[in-house]
């Protein structure tokens, strides 16, 4: 039993605006642009049968018959706002083409597939979750569907429940996986389309065809409003510095656009601090000399930004955690049969070089048992569990002691932790992420209408008016490289940093010096639904820069 506020219910009758292309499906036909054969022979190996498929756009053509469409969808990974209008879209557009269409959800993420696990989604299903965050619609989960035998346990899925499409809401990991299973589908002659859908809160599924995933515009706007309340908090009490920890392993972006709504004292970006070779020592130097300059003007507080993330790219312990990944993985029988503690450490200890064993020892007890955590799937080290906040707090401790003890620091510092992460995913999505979620949806079903496979579903001028975004699909092959995991070569899709030339960090380097030593705060306050189109109609600065 679902249980509404007056705003969830108010938010169920919104009804998201779609591109004039997407709103008469009849007359849309399908242009299959010019093959580009990509030279990458790795990649060629792993996918011999869609390797050199056409970029897909669409255009108005002659009005056509249509026939009724059976397709599966499925959320995959962590959850993000959106993904319910996603669901939306596809059951809207179905039901467009052809009223006998059938939508059915698969439950509980990709193990849903696997298990043939999956419940009709009707129309009273579909319009209890419209406009609404989370994934409790069906669920999520992270199973990979890789292995020979999880690869014919979906064939045989979609062929007992004669599927003509499955579509895969996910990230950069679970479009991946529909890269594959659309590569084994047709080598094995399955029909069913594998379209994917770009979804991550981190804006790192991002490249010449996504313009950003979705997701990304509510997550930064319910974190920029927490930011925005802690500055003010800050700024009355005058005697904290707050340490806040936001979502963004591989990309500081959720940081940077955040930082740009709000102006915080201090933001750190992985991908400088990776680029510059920062230590964490460094690091700490950054922060102590902004709190003494900021002494100096009788300014006790302040609010830094840290990227979960960081701690990977500083130099040191990024070098460190590499070598514990490795270690963790081929030594996991050895190091899972120590049952205490100390003496896991010391077995580790005596597989590192002394410099990384001296990096190890010198972090505080906690954080050494945090790198030391259970890896995620693919082998590496969870950072959302690594509490960077409050190891960067107890060193810059320590070294205001000592400057104080030289007379250089003469201040007061009452650090807070904070940590911007699991409420950002499931929030109620702005119109943005509505109204782009649902036209994805639209163009899933288009590209399985089309029969085409191992495509996603992409809108391009995202930064334009909603009558004039573009829909298309592209290859996920275009989308891959080549990596290293758990010491096997596999396919994944690149990842999108924080370009460090481009114009969004640029506008951040021109003004930050500035915001070290000043109050330049800001209060963006809630995500607005109604009112006045500059308010409701706000896109990322990501995006807009």
């Amino acid at each position: 039993m679902i249980s509404f506020s007056p705003l969830q219910i108010h938010r169920l009758k919104y009804q998201p605006q779609l591109p004039l292309l997407l709103q008469d499906l009849s007359v849309i036909a399908a242009n299959f642009e010019k093959s580009i054969c990509l030279s990458d022979s790795a990649l060629q190996e792993q996918f011999p049968q869609t390797f050199q498929q056409p970029i897909i756009t669409f255009r108005r053509g002659n009005k056509k018959e249509a026939t009724p469409l059976k397709v599966g969808v499925v959320l995959s990974g962590g959850q993000a706002p959106g993904g319910h209008n996603v669901i939306a879209g596809l059951f809207d557009a179905l039901k467009q083409i052809h009223p006998e269409s059938i939508l059915l959800g698969f439950l509980d993420g990709p193990l849903g597939i696997l298990k043939n696990t999956s419940i009709e989604l009707t129309k009273m299903v579909i319009d209890s979750y419209r406009n609404q965050g989370g994934f409790d619609m069906i669920g999520s989960g992270r199973t990979k569907i890789e292995t020979p035998a999880q690869l014919e346990a979906a064939m045989l899925t979609v062929q007992t429940l004669a599927l003509d499409g499955l579509v895969i809401i996910g990230g950069d990991d679970s479009n991946t996986n529909a890269a594959i299973l659309a590569e084994y589908f047709k080598q094995v002659g399955v029909k069913t389309s594998v379209i994917g859908v770009p979804k991550t809160i981190d804006g790192d599924l991002k490249n010449e065809f996504i313009d950003i995933s979705f997701g990304f515009d509510t997550a930064s706007k319910i974190y920029a409003e927490c930011i925005g309340n802690i500055l003010k908090d800050a700024l009355s009490a005058k005697k904290y510095y707050h340490f806040i920890k936001l979502m963004g392993r591989s990309a500081s972006h959720l940081a940077l656009e955040c930082a740009l709504l709000t102006h915080p004292n201090l933001v750190f970006i992985s991908e400088e601090v990776a680029e510059k070779k920062q230590t964490l020592q460094e690091i700490v130097g950054q922060i102590t000399t902004m709190i003494c300059k900021r002494a100096e003007k009788n300014l006790h507080y302040g609010v830094i930004l840290i990227p979960e993330g960081l701690i990977e790219s500083i130099s040191e312990i990024g070098a460190l955690i590499q070598k514990l990944n490795e270690l963790l993985f081929s030594h996991s029988e050895k190091i899972e049969g120590l049952l205490i503690t100390e003496e896991k450490d010391n077995y580790i200890i005596s597989q590192l070089t002394s410099n990384e064993a001296k990096t190890f020892l010198a972090l505080p007890k906690e954080v050494r048992d945090q790198l030391l955590l259970e890896r995620d799937s693919h082998g590496n080290v969870q950072v959302s569990k690594i509490e960077t906040e409050r190891l960067l707090i107890k060193l810059v401790e320590k070294e205001l002691k000592r400057l104080k003890q030289e007379g250089i620091y003469k201040g007061t510092f009452s650090p807070q932790p904070q940590f911007c992460g699991y409420e950002g995913r499931s929030g109620l999505p702005s119109n943005f992420d509505c109204q782009y979620c649902y036209a994805l949806g639209f163009v899933a079903t288009l590209l399985v209408q089309s029969g085409v496979t191992g495509y996603m579903s992409c809108l391009k001028k995202l930064s334009e008016p909603i009558e004039r975004w573009s829909p298309m699909g592209v290859p996920i092959y275009r989308m891959l490289q080549i990596e290293k995991r758990q010491g096997k070569q596999k396919s994944v899709i690149r990842k999108f940093l924080v370009d460090l030339q481009g114009p969004f960090f640029k506008q951040y380097a021109s003004v930050r010096d500035q915001w070290q030593i000043t109050d330049d705060y800001r209060s963006p306050g809630p995500i607005q639904f109604e009112g006045p189109k500059n308010l409701t109609e706000v896109k990322p600065l990501s995006l807009l820069l």
